[in-house]
């Protein structure tokens, strides 16, 4: 949010945002103004180097220099964060700002999208304001667009927010794993997802969902799953055939697919269409893998949200089987040489406490700073803005936050965000 002096900002505006986002006059500086960040430590998450002290000059929105000292222009403001680390805006592949905590199905059909999007907006701060300065969100649930807006307020100001990628509606086949199953059918009861069959209803659902505003398209290619004897059991939704036409029609307007597949076959179908990423990823082969490597797919774990369901939901058994599984076979991935992005699937679990999701990566087998650069640089490739966002580099978006402590030596520092700053405006300090 940007204004051009604190006379000029207006009242009502002020008195809404003193709801949105706490002490908002004061946070919304302009970002024009030179300031400098001064702390025990800045982290490059590309190299692992840690300068100690450092500092990071920013201006007019991006990052100028970073260095042990920076210039310090007469007019600048310099603000010393003490013993904390400085280290890129974190970035979150797989939120739902639509949903909260609470049966899902019928939170999608008891409130309004009026309502869920007031609650959405809410959502979008907590986020930030727990050191989140990008995201994607995976589908609205049933909103449809709704994100669309969202986004739009958030870029041009009008309400707190990180920077976000949004699909609208997820896509999903007739009794697929979001379709309203197990309602009366004369309520007619709608999907939480966008209905397409084949390739033709693909290509045509697709381009609706981009006239709409999406920046990229989510497809569920995994039925409901289940663990037999061990073994992840999962029912593909879209052929590897079909999933190329959804892929091609995407790149035909420089857009990209991403895919929720928990295991096999439709980890691999998801791997050979070429999407952008598979998201949760229970399960991969050897010869999926082995494609995720060559073209550069990511994996997305979202550890926190089986990790919640284990203990708050109605088959906790059942959770704790997957998330078991899940584990195992992510030090697999390791060890094959995957690439990750962070990804919590936040909105059934509290907004602003996904960063749990690092945590539950380097409990399962990952390094601190390779848990790091899943929810920085690797992220910021996921979501398109490599060369902007997920590092501290002049002429990076000023998307910086600051932890209590040394990540690097303890991962939990980055559930003790202090310090937000997104395109050089201070959110929390």
């Amino acid at each position: 949010m940007r204004r051009s002096s604190p006379s000029s900002f207006p009242l009502a505006f002020c008195a809404i945002a003193a709801w949105v986002l706490p002490n908002p006059c004061w946070s919304q500086d302009k970002a024009a103004r030179p300031v400098v960040l001064h702390a025990a430590r800045v982290l490059n998450v590309e190299t692992g180097r840690v300068q100690a002290p450092g500092e990071v000059l920013v201006q007019g929105g991006l990052i100028v220099e970073v260095g042990g000292t920076v210039r310090h222009p007469a007019e600048a403001e310099v603000i010393d964060l003490g013993e904390g680390t400085l280290l890129p805006g974190l970035i979150d592949t797989h939120v739902h700002l639509f949903l909260h905590p609470g049966a899902e199905d019928l939170q999608t059909v008891q409130e309004s999208v009026p309502e869920r999007t007031i609650r959405a907006v809410l959502a979008a701060r907590d986020d930030l304001m727990a050191g989140f300065t990008a995201e994607r969100d995976m589908g609205t649930e049933g909103a449809g667009p709704a994100d669309t807006a969202l986004r739009n307020a958030i870029d041009s100001g009008l309400i707190p927010g990180p920077r976000l990628r949004v699909c609208g509606n997820a896509v999903d086949i007739l009794g697929g794993h979001e379709d309203a199953i197990g309602y009366n059918p004369e309520q007619h009861v709608l999907p939480n997802a966008t209905q397409a069959d084949n390739s033709a209803d693909l290509v045509k659902v697709i381009r609706e969902q981009f006239k709409q505003g999406a920046d990229f398209i989510k497809i569920y290619e995994t039925g409901k799953d289940a663990v037999v004897d061990g073994q992840l059991v999962t029912p593909y939704q879209y052929t590897q055939a079909e999933l190329s036409a959804a892929v091609q029609e995407a790149k035909r307007v420089g857009r990209v697919i991403a895919v929720h597949a928990t295991g096999e076959p439709c980890t691999l179908y998801a791997a050979q269409a070429g999407v952008v990423s598979i998201d949760h990823a229970d399960v991969l082969g050897d010869e999926t893998m082995r494609i995720m490597r060559e073209r550069g797919i990511v994996a997305v774990p979202t550890f926190t949200i089986s990790d919640y369901f284990s203990q708050h939901s109605a088959s906790p058994e059942r959770q704790k089987q997957l998330l078991e599984l899940h584990a195992r076979e992510f030090r697999k991935q390791l060890a094959a040489g995957v690439s990750f992005a962070m990804g919590s699937d936040v909105g059934p679990f509290p907004h602003g406490t996904q960063a749990r999701e690092f945590v539950l990566m380097v409990k399962y087998g990952m390094k601190p700073l390779d848990a790091l650069r899943a929810g920085t640089v690797n992220a910021a490739r996921v979501l398109g803005w490599q060369g902007t966002a997920g590092a501290l580099k002049p002429g990076f978006w000023a998307d910086i936050v600051a932890v209590e402590g040394d990540p690097l030596s303890d991962i939990t520092a980055l559930q003790r965000v202090t310090f937000v700053m997104k395109g050089g405006v201070i959110y929390k300090r």
